[in-house]
């Protein structure tokens, strides 16, 4: 079935709400996942409109076994929680959710519990594939594919490719986090119309100690380590730094098989302590960092759109990122941060300068983030957003709760 179109799932007009199933590989706190994390907060957005939300992942109740098998071992408790359950609607995310879409269009088909499928992708695996490539800074190539993801570019990516157009196919809506990611996925997996349904932050309770044991003051990037996140070039860029920037620090937040390379790279640029890695965090620890730091840094070449950015907003925090894919429809430039292009590594370094030693600007650009985070990116918002395009795409939805 083509995304947009209409269908007329069945419906208990005696539920206060709509019955909604999400379906997610990656959860927290299990795992540190934007799509996890995005899945939660629409979840709290839609029950807070009255509506029943229930999501499924692995663990009990769920599915058992590694995430690469997820596709598979989720089937016979998505099929229990069908039977009991007896959703209205069906949400599946990214290409892990392609055979419960398969299994939820059989079930359709073949009983009387036709039911809605929503398809949320946050990225287009093509392009994920096309970003595993040489990383360069102003033109001179600064870092390489590594073991690993030469591995997702040639193996694990092509299925996700595969996946991801079944899952698109086969839902009666496909909804993307911006105007850039339905493009992409409208162009690589040839489906549409596509929704815009944009990521949201605040929905969901995070303690938090306030102390970070960090001196305030430095710029922090949150992240994978690997080729597509640009960690290079932000090292060249706090390299090309000089005068009263020169005492620049960063602080790297993450893991991932570039980390070693890095670590290299900025005791070859001799940055010393300027830089430390300090591995994976947790969400608490995460937002207790931004809070202190100058600016949030995000050089990627390749983005859906970032959840750490929506962080950053919250905390008040300005964002010096890329203009790439998502970013630019949530940082606005000379608003509520810094927008240079890819792989320069001059005007990244520009953006650092100024909102180091112009503090009284970035802290300005700090608090319109936080304001254009109320106004557009909270679970409210969104939910009200996606009953609005699931009652367009299916109109006898719409009149529940």
């Amino acid at each position: 079935m083509e995304s947009g179109t209409t269908a007329s799932p069945a419906v208990d007009q005696r539920a206060p709400g709509m019955r909604i199933l999400m379906v997610a590989n990656t959860l927290p706190p299990t795992d540190i996942s934007g799509v996890g994390e995005q899945v939660l907060q629409l979840a709290a957005g839609l029950r807070a409109r009255g509506h029943e939300v229930e999501v499924l992942g692995r663990g009990r109740d769920g599915a058992h076994g590694p995430k690469l098998f997820f596709p598979v071992t989720v089937l016979p408790a998505f099929l229990r929680r069908w039977r009991r359950f007896r959703p209205h609607v069906v949400q599946v995310h990214e290409s892990d959710g392609a055979l419960v879409a398969f299994a939820a269009a059989a079930l359709g088909a073949f009983g009387d519990q036709r039911r809605l499928l929503v398809a949320l992708l946050q990225v287009s695996y093509v392009e994920e594939i096309r970003a595993v490539r040489p990383l360069r800074a102003n033109g001179v190539v600064v870092g390489r594919p590594g073991a690993a993801e030469r591995r997702f570019k040639w193996l694990k990516a092509p299925l996700h490719v595969v996946l991801g157009c079944l899952t698109a196919w086969l839902a009666d809506l496909v909804m993307t986090p911006s105007r850039a990611t339905a493009i992409e996925v409208g162009r690589d997996y040839q489906v549409g119309p596509i929704d815009v349904l944009p990521n949201v932050t605040g929905g969901l309770p995070i303690e938090s100690s306030g102390r970070t044991g960090e001196e305030p003051g430095y710029f922090l990037f949150v992240g994978r380590l690997r080729i597509r996140k640009g960690v290079e070039v932000l090292l060249h860029a706090l390299a090309r730094l000089n005068g009263t920037a020169s005492d620049a620090r960063l602080l790297i937040v993450g893991d991932g098989e570039h980390g070693e390379f890095l670590r290299r790279l900025a005791a070859r640029l001799e940055l010393g302590d300027r830089v430390r890695f300090i591995g994976r965090r947790s969400a608490s620890e995460v937002r207790d960092l931004l809070g202190d730091a100058r600016a949030l840094v995000v050089p990627s070449i390749y983005e859906g759109m970032p959840l750490v950015v929506l962080e950053a907003m919250e905390a008040g925090t300005p964002v010096i990122a890329s203009a790439v894919s998502g970013i630019p429809e949530v940082v606005v430039d000379g608003e509520t941060g810094w927008l240079v292009p890819a792989e320069d590594a001059e005007a990244l370094a520009g953006a650092l300068t100024e909102a180091l030693t112009d503090v009284e600007q970035a802290d300005r650009r700090g608090k319109s983030g936080r304001r254009r985070l109320d106004e557009r990116y909270r679970p409210e918002l969104a939910a009200a957003t996606w009953i609005e395009s699931v009652a367009r795409t299916a109109p006898g939805l719409g009149r529940i709760g």
